[in-house]
């Protein structure tokens, strides 16, 4: 993971280069359908941007389809929308095509991250409407926010953070990170 270097307008820390590696990947998304194994799911979606690469990992491993969740207006189809609020408090709209999800479809929903919850909620949101069923919500990591926690009271979710560093990603600070804002500081 790498530390953010151009300032609040980005996400605290940047997990894709996990996505690098096939090994990292492979164990990411294993550990994240561990508690989804005798889950029955129809379909997995990813939810713009980051999302895609991690849902369509999963939808590959699991034989499933996959369903983009996309930022408004990049659909030319019939789609739903919702309007939402990023980690970073920007006021934005999701849109999800309208001809995918049926009544009883079981859907894994799929982001990289977890920050406030605002953008997982927007999802779920345009799931339920068109009467698919959440099975979970899987992703790197959901912050102890607010949204973070409603998320995990009403879905079953699965992470990968180690209970023993949930605190630091909480507190946006992990000790390997602040050693590398060290050693970059140390070469100027």
């Amino acid at each position: 993971m790498a530390p953010n270097e151009k300032g609040s307008d980005y996400a605290w820390l940047d997990p894709s280069r996990l996505y690098c590696n096939q090994q990292a990947l492979q164990d990411c998304i294993e550990d994240l359908l561990l508690p989804f194994t005798d889950d029955h799911i129809d379909l997995v979606a990813g939810i713009d941007a980051m999302g895609f690469i991690l849902g369509a990992a999963i939808a590959a491993h699991l034989g499933k389809g996959f369903l983009a969740i996309r930022k408004a207006g990049h659909l030319c189809v019939k789609t739903r929308s919702t309007n939402y609020a990023d980690y970073s408090g920007k006021e934005k709209v999701m849109e999800v095509r309208t001809d995918v999800i049926k009544t009883g479809l079981r859907i894994l929903l799929v982001d990289q991250w977890i920050e406030t919850g605002g953008t997982m909620k927007a999802a779920i949101k345009l799931v339920e409407e068109q009467g698919g069923i959440v099975a979970g919500v899987a992703t790197i990591c959901i912050e102890d926010s607010e949204g973070g926690k409603w998320v995990k009271k009403h879905y079953k979710c699965s992470d990968c953070v180690p209970e023993y560093l949930r605190s630091h990603f909480n507190n946006h600070v992990l000790e390997n990170v602040q050693l590398y804002y060290n050693q970059q500081n140390s070469c100027e």
